[in-house]
């Protein structure tokens, strides 16, 4: 089984990294900083449906700066969702300002309100940590998800990723009679092999969401990844695989009952072709982000060697060996689905 046994290092966003955000759009001014949303002056615990302690802290500030904060974090959205336009923003309230102490990053959750129909939706503003913000933006080029993100300076301004928590879908729907087994495993596999390849780690249930969306004769499941700050971090091969996490034996269960090892050998195979079509399809992005990566301190010196090790092992390439730094054996990495 795949276990973290230490708190990972936060890294602050270096100066070519900084460039590359600026340089595809992602780095904005934004008016209001995580530091700043701070200055609450009371919290309550926050609870779900079920009275159920969510772990989250609902945030609330003085009347003198409270008028203020949520005008600018409406700005904020603005920002992330219309280019800055305000205007489509006149319905909108924020109803809710919310802090997860056990994060991280120790994000502020953001409930916005559309006061016509009572429609919501949310977006987090993090401390800005570079591992995150890799991870972010590989995913938005490697996987079939677009990513919404802002960054600016030490803050970092991440869209809602929608979806059934892994944890609560394995708990109430797993034995759904709806559920189609089949498709649910092999979008597991697929996830498994997306994650290795370009090495985020961590995936246990409480860090991805499952997308159900019903077709017209079946049901369609997409796993999204929710955390992102173990990208190319930890040294061991293991926490690379979402299959090795006991935390998501459901779905490895389900897998082992319903998918074939020739079955899974071929799902393996198409999720990696279609990775190789992603990296030919922005060699330009793929390129900047990696020649940054190259030039980042991103884990430890003793990770860095545990990693290519076992990957030179894994992949039978002594070429591994040669690496330096976690930038270098991801590039490595996503290089083994160019050549096959």
């Amino acid at each position: 089984m795949a276990v973290i046994s230490k708190k990972k290092i936060i890294y602050p966003i270096s100066e070519n990294l900084r460039e590359y955000l600026v340089k595809y759009g992602r780095e904005v001014d934004i008016p209001i900083h995580y530091k700043e949303l701070l200055r609450y002056s009371n919290s309550i615990a926050l609870y779900d449906f079920k009275g159920n302690d969510t772990l989250w802290e609902t945030v609330f500030y003085d009347e003198s700066d409270r008028n203020e904060i949520h005008y600018k974090v409406k700005k904020i959205y603005a920002l992330l969702k219309a280019d800055g336009d305000m205007s489509v923003m006149q319905h909108l309230y924020v109803d809710r300002i919310d802090l997860c102490t056990y994060g991280n990053t120790q994000p502020f959750r953001v409930r916005i309100v559309n006061r016509i129909n009572d429609n919501f939706d949310y977006f987090y503003i993090k401390n800005a940590d570079a591992s995150r913000v890799y991870g972010l933006e590989l995913e938005h080029l490697l996987s079939p998800n677009r990513i919404g993100y802002l960054v600016y300076r030490d803050s970092l301004i991440e869209e809602h990723i929608a979806g059934i928590p892994g944890e609560q879908f394995m708990k109430q729907q797993i034995n759904d009679p709806l559920l189609n087994p089949i498709r649910l495993s092999k979008e597991f596999v697929k996830f498994n092999e997306r994650c290795f390849v370009r090495l985020l780690g961590d995936m246990h249930s409480s860090n991805f969401v499952i997308d159900v969306t019903p077709d017209f004769e079946e049901t369609h499941y997409r796993i999204r990844s929710i955390d992102f700050d173990q990208q190319s971090y930890e040294g061991k091969k293991s926490i690379y695989l979402p299959q090795y996490f006991k935390q998501n034996n459901a779905l490895i269960q389900l897998g082992i009952r319903h998918i074939t090892p020739e079955s899974m050998a071929q799902y393996q195979k198409e999720e990696r072709a279609l990775i190789a079509t992603r990296l030919k399809s922005s060699p330009k992005e793929i390129t900047d982000i990696l020649n940054s990566m190259e030039k980042d301190e991103l884990s430890k010196e003793k990770n860095t060697y545990t990693l290519k090790h076992e990957l030179a092992r894994h992949y039978k390439n002594p070429d591994f060996l040669r690496c330096t730094n976690m930038g270098e054996i991801l590039r490595m990495s996503l290089n083994q689905v160019l050549h096959r």
